[in-house]
């Protein structure tokens, strides 16, 4: 039997969604028993051409509600990628998952077919649903979720890959 859109989209992206919010709470654990300013592991970044942990975070949280638009005929909401704190960056984790939440089964049906065109300036791409879901959003979501993770293991925070993984039930 073959796996659904649903399946491949809305409870893996709840999951990763939850894992961040985890990642944040050990985060700042982290912060308070090291009195490290958490504006400093809000910034932090690998390399000084990616992303900081924010808009890591905002990236996974377009990826997933974004991904569920061009998909279905459900509108997924706006943020503005304003967050400027730990607690704002929650409230965007909180606000996506409410969103995936309302997404049904039926509204992904038959979008394995559907056409789904990427526009990134000069660089454009047609995909088949499928495609786009295997080979653009999942990989692009967990790029994000992984790089948040290696930002805040890399400043010290102690979290591996049972983090990463999450739990199971």
């Amino acid at each position: 039997m073959p796996v659904s859109m649903y399946k491949l989209s809305v409870p893996v992206f709840i999951r990763g969604l939850n894992i961040l919010a985890n990642l944040l709470d050990k985060a700042e654990a982290h912060a308070a028993e090291h009195e490290i300013p958490l504006d400093d592991l809000f910034s932090a970044r690998l390399a000084p051409d990616m992303l900081a942990l924010s808009g890591q975070i905002q990236r996974v949280s377009d990826t997933s509600k974004n991904t569920i638009a061009r998909l279905s005929d459900v509108a997924a909401p706006s943020f503005p990628d304003d967050e400027k704190t730990f607690a704002e960056l929650r409230e965007r984790i909180a606000k996506t998952i409410a969103f995936l939440e309302t997404v049904k089964p039926s509204d992904l049906e038959g979008s394995d077919e559907r056409e789904v065109n990427i526009n990134f300036g000069k660089v454009k791409f047609s995909f088949t649903g499928e495609d786009y879901m295997l080979k653009f959003a999942i990989p692009n979501f967990f790029f994000h979720v992984t790089t948040t993770h290696d930002i805040l293991r890399n400043q010290g925070v102690a979290v591996g890959k049972a983090d990463f993984l999450g739990a199971y039930n």
